[in-house]
C-alpha cells in the first residue's frame, strides 16, 4: 500500500485555486451584465495560470494532483466565464433584460442561441482533457490554448467600450455565432501553434517569438485590451508562417 502522503496544500496549488476563484467571479459579474468587470477577472486568471507554473518550476513543486487541479481551475476561468461573457454579449445583442430574468423574457430561438454560448465551454473542456494527455504538447501547441481563446472573448466588451462603431458588428448574432464555432474548432483543431517558452534568448531561434512579443506590446501600448483580437489573429498567423518555414527547411 502506497503510504506517501498527497501534499495539497502547496504554494503552486494556492495559486491556481486563485485562478479558479477569479473565474468564480467572473462568472457573478458576467451573469448581472458586468461584463468589463468579468473580462478583467478572466486575465487576472490568466495572470494566476502563468504564476502556478512559474511556481512550480522555481520551487520544484510538481504533482499529478498540482496538474489536475490546473486543468479544473482552467476549465471553470477559460471555458464557463468566457461562455458568460459570450451569453451577456447575446443579451446586449438582443436588447433583454438582466440574464436573471430576461432569459424567460426571450424567444425560443433566442434562447437556443444564448444556450450556444457554453460551446466555448464545452470544447476548452476537450482541449483541456486532449492536452494532458498529448505527449507532443511539450515545446508548442496543437489549436489554440484555452486562455488565449478565453482572452478574445474577455477583450470584446472592450473593444466595444473603446471603438463604439464596431458594436454593431460585434453585437451581431451571426458574428458571435460564427467567431465561437471558429474558435471552438481551434480549440481542438491539430494546427500546431508557437508556444512562448524561451529555451533560451537565441534570437535566430526565437525570432517569431520576439516578432510576436514585440508586436503584442505595440498594440497595446496603442490600444490597451481592445488590441487583443489583432494579437489573437497576428499569433495564428505568425504561427502558421513558422510551420510553413520550419516544412521548408525539413524538406
Amino acid at each position: 500500500m502506497n503510504t506517501n502522503k498527497i501534499k495539497i496544500f502547496t504554494i503552486p496549488n494556492g495559486i491556481t485555486l486563485l485562478n479558479l476563484l477569479s473565474g468564480c467571479i467572473s462568472i457573478v459579474y458576467a451573469f448581472y451584465g458586468e461584463l468589463t468587470t468579468a473580462s478583467i477577472l478572466i486575465f487576472i486568471a490568466g495572470f494566476f495560470d502563468f504564476m502556478d507554473g512559474f511556481a512550480a518550476r522555481i520551487l520544484k513543486s510538481y504533482s499529478d494532483l498540482g496538474k489536475q487541479l490546473d486543468s479544473l481551475a482552467d476549465v471553470v476561468s477559460f471555458g464557463i466565464a468566457p461562455s458568460f461573457i459570450l451569453f451577456g454579449l447575446y443579451f446586449k445583442s438582443f436588447e433583454l433584460n438582466a440574464p436573471d430574468a430576461g432569459f424567460f423574457e426571450a424567444s425560443f430561438l433566442q434562447r437556443f442561441i444564448l444556450v450556444s454560448s457554453f460551446i466555448i465551454a464545452l470544447f476548452s473542456a476537450l482541449r483541456l482533457a486532449k492536452f494532458n494527455i498529448d505527449e507532443r504538447q511539450s515545446d508548442s501547441f496543437i489549436g489554440v490554448p484555452t486562455p488565449a481563446n478565453a482572452f478574445f472573448f474577455a477583450s470584446l466588451p472592450f473593444v466595444i467600450q473603446k471603438f463604439d462603431f464596431l458594436s454593431y458588428i460585434i453585437l451581431s448574432p451571426y458574428f458571435l455565432i460564427s467567431i465561437s464555432l471558429v474558435l471552438s474548432f481551434l480549440l481542438i483543431s491539430e494546427i500546431p501553434l508557437i508556444s512562448l517558452k524561451f529555451k533560451n534568448l537565441n534570437f535566430k531561434e526565437n525570432k517569431l517569438k520576439f516578432l510576436l512579443l514585440t508586436a503584442s506590446l505595440l498594440l497595446l501600448i496603442l490600444l490597451q485590451i481592445a488590441a487583443y483580437p489583432i494579437i489573437f489573429i497576428v499569433y495564428i498567423l505568425i504561427s502558421i508562417i513558422g510551420n510553413k518555414n520550419s516544412s521548408k527547411a525539413i524538406s
